[in-house]
């Protein structure tokens, strides 16, 4: 039976990874920050026995010699998805907060691979839209040959130091392909703002995954007043980024590549229009009908063909991923 690390278990991704593991037969092991993560999502799976799914605790990606136990597994792993890294925008110190868990924890699962899993056959990496994105000069058309130019010293301010981690991040993934030779290859899966249904289990409604709490704040009639600015307009269904790591793994051709995962461009304005079309119980906490879509004329254009062609990914659509997410915020007692 083919067997598969998952790192970042808790996380929103990663749980629904978990849920298409176990569907297509895989025997998964997830890294948690604690027993009381890992205990929940073991209840979430009752019926799964635990030669199927279990959990090592990992409490902290960024330090040295982090995963070396982890790795270690009788019988061995076969692949590892890495999906622990930090998103959210509570910045007080960027190389403590972000930059070091974010570059660490991916040269260290790496590291600890070549030395203690030497029948791991791939590593699929979750990067980001942020490796690819330029916001001081927008590509035309973005894809998977684009990276995002930023610095070490643009990386401490704030505003930028989420993209820069991810974007050295995945940088240090490739060099360490690049210099170590290790017996394994990779893959990374690039998306940019990623919507869907949370997993009850792991969220509370204040603690909602960052790229949903654009919705979950619509629905709590947080922006009744005007929309907020959009910033990106590049987005992607949780289902769709899942199923693509999973597929990573399964397409020998995937080795190697980025993957830019991405089904289309929208603006909140959308976002709150579907919301007031499929949830009209909701029009009181929305905001006002007649907003304009700050979305501009020369938007920048996106390339997921790659992603269609080599990992079969069918993109669901705004709607159905919207109303999706806002169904399962109400199931958490919005």
């Amino acid at each position: 039976m083919v067997k598969v690390l998952l790192t970042g278990g808790s996380g929103f991704i990663a749980a629904h990874i978990i849920d298409i593991l176990l569907e297509r037969g895989y025997d998964t092991v997830v890294t948690v920050r604690s027993e009381e993560k890992g205990q929940k999502i073991l209840k979430a799976h009752p019926n799964t026995p635990k030669e199927k799914l279990w959990y090592v605790i990992v409490k902290d990606v960024a330090e040295e010699g982090a995963f070396d136990e982890a790795i270690k597994s009788n019988p061995p792993f076969d692949y590892v998805l890495h999906t622990a890294s930090p998103f959210h925008y509570n910045v007080s110190d960027p190389v403590k907060d972000f930059l070091d868990p974010a570059i660490k924890g991916t040269t260290g699962i790496l590291k600890a691979i070549k030395a203690h899993a030497p029948t791991v056959k791939r590593v699929v990496v979750t990067s980001s839209f942020a490796a690819i994105v330029n916001v001081k000069q927008h590509a035309k058309v973005y894809s998977e040959k684009a990276w995002n130019p930023v610095t070490w010293e643009e990386a401490m301010d704030p505003a930028q130091t989420y993209r820069a981690s991810k974007t050295f991040a995945e940088k240090a993934a490739w060099d360490f392909i690049e210099s170590e030779k290790p017996n394994f290859d990779i893959a990374t899966i690039n998306p940019p703002l990623v919507l869907g249904p949370v997993v009850p289990y792991l969220n509370s409604l204040d603690a909602v995954n960052t790229s949903n709490s654009r919705v979950s704040n619509m629905v709590q009639g947080n922006n009744k007043d005007g929309l907020l600015p959009t910033g990106t307009f590049l987005w992607v269904d949780v289902h769709d980024v899942a199923f693509a790591h999973v597929r990573a793994i399964e397409v020998p051709e995937a080795g190697g590549n980025r993957f830019f995962l991405v089904a289309g461009l929208y603006s909140n304005k959308d976002i709150a229009d579907i919301i007031r079309e499929t949830y009209p119980q909701l029009e009181d906490k929305l905001p006002p009908k007649d907003s304009s879509s700050d979305m501009p004329a020369d938007v920048y254009g996106f390339d997921n063909k790659k992603s269609i062609e080599v990992l079969g990914i069918k993109y669901r659509s705004l709607r159905e991923s919207v109303s999706d997410t806002v169904k399962s915020l109400l199931e958490v007692g919005v």
